[in-house]
This record gives C-alpha cells, structure tokens and sequence, in this order.
C-alpha cells in the first residue's frame, strides 16, 4: 500500500457563512479525492494526523454530483461519529462513474484535541452552487461545506 502523502491542489475560497472547497487533479478520482483531503484539513492541521489506521467508505447517487455529495458525507459521517475519524490521506478504490457508485478508504486516526489543533466544524456538505468541470488534463471542483 502506498502511503506516499498527494500533492496539495486545493483551496479555499470565501463563501458567506461557509466555505467553498476548490479541489482540482488530472482526472475525477483525484479531484474528488482532493475534496475530501481539503474537508478534513479544513477540521484540523491536516500534517498533524498520522496514519495508523484505514477506514473505508462507499457512495452510489443518481449522478455526478450526488456522488461527490455522498462521498463527501460519509467522510463527514466517519469523522461526526465516535471514535472520530480524520484521514490525512483519502484514496478512491473502486471509481464508477457509469452507475455513480464510489468505494474509498480515509487513512489516518482518531481525532485527539490533545494533538491535533481544531479547526473549523463542518456540519454539512451542501449541493449550493456545486461545480464539476472536467476538461482533458484536469478536472476542477467547486463544493460549500456549511461550517
């Protein structure tokens, strides 16, 4: 298993009352896999999680976007629910974008607020002015979490 931490491509942008996540890669798996990395720096110090432990996760929607929503949400739900999981590095196992269905695993460990510094709470993922642009070398997300 290859526990190489990605690049960073993502950001965030200013959003009234929320934040808007722009995530991009060279293709969907990782654009989509940025979006969930820059959810949960968006909590904590992302450099602050150490991986000790894999926690895996599936989606399925009606489209594109429902899958990046759900995605997303199981990852909120992974960290939302005890023990509270943080994953410092997400990898996209099974990626079908025919039948919009998502497997992932989030690498990392339990949240501890004696180690790792709080960040923002995020409450939810919200479909609002979500964007997926899929172009030949990259693709670009745009998703607001409600904090």
């Amino acid at each position: 298993m290859d526990m190489t931490i990605p690049e960073i491509k993502y950001e965030y942008l200013d959003h009234t009352a929320d934040v808007q996540i722009h995530s991009w890669g060279e293709n969907l798996k990782e654009a989509f896999e940025q979006a969930a990395m820059a959810m949960f720096s968006y909590m904590t110090e992302i450099d602050s999680v150490t991986i000790r432990e894999t926690h895996e996760i599936e989606a399925d929607a009606e489209d594109l976007e429902g899958l990046l929503y759900h995605f997303l949400d199981e990852f909120l739900f992974l960290f939302s629910a005890e023990p509270f999981q943080i994953a410092r590095k997400v990898e996209i196992t099974e990626f079908d974008t025919k039948n919009f269905k998502i497997k992932a695993k989030g690498h990392g460990e339990e949240f501890d607020i004696q180690i790792h510094p709080q960040g923002t709470e995020v409450k939810a993922i919200t479909y609002s002015n979500m964007q997926i642009h899929q172009n030949p070398n990259r693709v670009d997300i745009f998703v607001i979490i409600d904090i």
